[in-house]
């Protein structure tokens, strides 16, 4: 009976593991979002050639429609750099069918004053 249990728990254990190393798929908008933040970062300081703007898109706690309480928008957080200094930027988008609409942005930048 004993060896069952650590069969079950075995298995479920190695399920649980398996499931948790599969990565998610990405945010609807994130491909949209990365190009979006280049945009943002040469609008604000110009173009320059140390600027990068990194891959990953982490989906936020949606925010509502201050003009609609019924509809939600989806907030996604990119991050990106000139030379020293790092930027995040967070993009507001009303996703319509398989298109994103873009709301809002903002740019913040990573200081310790």
């Amino acid at each position: 009976m004993k060896a069952l249990a650590r069969i079950a728990a075995c298995s479920i254990f190695c399920a649980a593991a398996g499931t948790a190393s599969a990565a998610p798929p990405p945010p609807q908008c994130a491909s949209e979002a990365v190009v979006q933040a280049r945009k943002l970062l040469v609008f604000h300081f110009g173009e320059d050639n140390r600027m990068e703007v990194g891959p990953e898109v982490k989906e936020l706690a949606p925010i509502r429609n201050p003009a609609n309480k019924k509809q939600q928008f989806k907030v996604l957080e990119v991050w990106g750099s000139i030379y020293k200094g790092n930027y995040r930027m967070r993009l507001i988008y009303y996703p319509m069918d398989k298109s994103c609409l873009l709301m809002g942005q903002e740019v913040l930048e990573l200081a310790n004053l």
